[in-house]
């Protein structure tokens, strides 16, 4: 991604926006009356400070393909539901839904308080009221080829392909699929459903990238590509707290570009930064005990928050018989794969090697954070290095005799984790060899079929199991199923969950494949990652939650003590 290197200069290159006069004026006030860029010089106002060290590609929902995009588009725009605290899904823009009786059609009944803030796009530059008619509008500019949204892919094959998409009325929108898929309300809750209206993407066409018009909690400034994005509060939001108060509480959000990690924690170290999203490997032992509490010169200075996240690190194992790879390996005999489940300690690998960074992988393929999760009814593998022997002698190689050495590709920021692992089969008879590519070498070998024993990693798009276990659906490609991992049984149970409309009966069948799953390993679960923040102790109501989406509208700020 290219962007300008950030020099920790403050926001003040408003010239360099060619031809946009009225972009100068406005980022000349909120430089001025909101931000500070270099010191927190207007204590009445409370900006919060965030850094996104990979840039920011686009300020358009239809391309919220990474986290850096998503989280800006969601302090932006609103999407039908959402996901609470908990991952269940939840109202947002509709106040409820009806579901019909064929699982077929999705009925939504929309807010009628929800407004777009004001923008010349609108017939005297005031934002008019959010209709079903800009739901309708949204989804279908997701789907149209012109668009060329990455994110077409979530109603590809899945929604109705002549009549998807319906605005009953102004307040009353239809959703209607090709067939059962449970799974829809949580893929509606991505920010690529982010509800846009029609006006301002006619209006400025390609430059609707950045000139966002949305119905969020926070509406646009300016955006200096490789400087700063600037928001402030909408001041026509619909939400209120508990008590009655218009959301949110914060004036505004700056968000910097600093591309150094180190510059990054120095902004942080002195305050100029409000909070940090993952510790860089560089300084992870600096602020972090192997046990992941803070270190104690960092106690009562700063806040350490830790919540898991909707990502499994794993290994992989191509399972496709017909595949010469596979053919002459041992990999293709189901009791080698146990034994390689059994041959390493995870607990010790987390401590020593990501200061208990995220929870060892003891379950299933599905990672604890989302609501099916059960490590009573998922059983995994446990360190277990005499049952590992036990399996080898089973299958024809007792102590590792004539068993041949196996190839393991990894990354180069995985390379210590796999060569911790080879070191730990080892001891029962396993040899591994670790080979280090590029990731997006890995990449192609994983999706033509041509690794046979690889790492990986798959991060939720939506908070529902089903985003998980259709990796391992037979008649999907790679990706997303880069095992070619094919079960019957397997497949019978998906195609069952996926029409199942009582989330308790969906998640005991979930839970059914995970297992399969574990049982035939096909994959080779590491650990279960976790989000975690380094956050200043003035930040009240900030909150993590299992997709690491960064939600703002309920944090307050209150001036840091001198």
């Amino acid at each position: 991604m290219n962007r300008s290197k950030n020099n920790n200069k403050a926001f003040s290159c408003p010239h360099r926006l060619k031809g946009r006069k009225k972009h100068f004026v406005i980022i000349i006030i909120i430089s001025s009356i909101l931000v500070s860029c270099t010191s927190h010089d207007h204590p009445d106002k409370t900006i919060f400070h965030y850094n996104e060290s990979s840039g920011l590609a686009s300020l358009d929902p239809a391309f919220a393909k990474n986290k850096m995009v998503m989280w800006a588009v969601h302090q932006l725009y609103n999407t039908l539901v959402e996901n609470d605290s908990n991952m269940q899904v939840a109202p947002s823009l509709a106040k409820h839904w009806d579901i019909s009786a064929d699982n077929l059609a999705f009925t939504f009944y929309l807010r009628e308080d929800v407004y777009f803030m004001d923008d010349e796009c609108f017939p005297n530059g005031k934002g008019r009221r959010l209709t079903a008619q800009d739901v309708e509008y949204s989804f279908k500019r997701i789907v149209d080829k012109n668009t060329a949204s990455p994110g077409a892919w979530i109603f590809n094959n899945r929604v109705d392909p002549l009549n998807a998409f319906t605005a009953l009325n102004d307040s009353v929108f239809q959703l209607r699929l090709a067939k059962p898929f449970q799974s829809i309300l949580g893929i509606l809750s991505m920010q690529y459903c982010s509800i846009i209206p029609k006006e301002a993407v006619e209006r400025y066409g390609n430059d609707f990238r950045r000139h966002p018009v949305g119905s969020g909690p926070f509406s646009f400034v300016a955006w200096e590509e490789g400087q700063a994005l600037i928001l402030k509060k909408n001041e026509h939001y619909f939400e209120k707290d508990a008590d009655g108060k218009q959301l949110p509480y914060l004036d505004g959000i700056k968000v910097s570009f600093f591309d150094s990690k180190a510059t990054e924690f120095l902004e942080f170290q002195q305050d100029r930064l409000d909070f940090i999203d993952d510790i860089d490997p560089s300084f992870k032992d600096e602020v972090l005990t192997k046990t992941g509490t803070l270190k104690k010169q960092w106690e009562g200075k700063i806040g350490l928050q830790k919540h898991p996240y909707l990502n499994i690190e794993y290994l992989g194992i191509l399972m496709d018989t017909d595949n010469e790879l596979v053919k002459n390996s041992p990999l293709r005999l189901q009791k080698i794969r146990q034994a390689i489940n059994y041959g390493f300690d995870r607990r010790k690998m987390m401590l020593y090697l990501r200061n208990s960074i995220g929870i060892a992988a003891e379950s299933g393929f599905v990672p604890c954070g989302l609501p099916s999760f059960d490590s009573v009814a998922v059983r995994g593998y446990h360190y277990d290095p005499a049952k590992a022997r036990q399996l080898l002698a089973e299958a024809g190689f007792a102590n590792g005799n004539n068993l041949p050495a196996i190839k393991l590709l990894t990354i180069p920021i995985y390379g210590d984790l796999a060569t911790y692992i080879a070191n730990e089969l080892q001891q029962t008879g396993i040899t591994v060899q670790v080979e280090v590519l590029q990731k997006s070498l890995l990449m192609e070998q994983t999706a033509k079929s041509q690794a046979l024993f690889f790492r990986g990693s798959w991060i939720a798009d939506y908070p529902d199991a089903e985003n998980y276990l259709g990796v391992f659906y037979s008649k999907n490609p790679a990706p997303p199923n880069y095992t070619r991992y094919k079960n019957m049984a397997y497949d019978l149970l998906y195609e069952k969950a996926l029409a199942e409309k009582n989330d308790s009966s969906r998640y005991k069948l979930y839970q059914q494949m995970d297992q399969l799953i574990i049982d035939d390993a096909p994959v080779v679960p590491l650990w279960y990652d976790m989000a975690i923040h380094l956050v200043h102790t003035n930040i009240t109501n900030f909150s993590a939650n299992s997709l690491n989406l960064l939600e703002l509208r309920r944090v307050k700020k209150a001036s840091l003590s001198p």
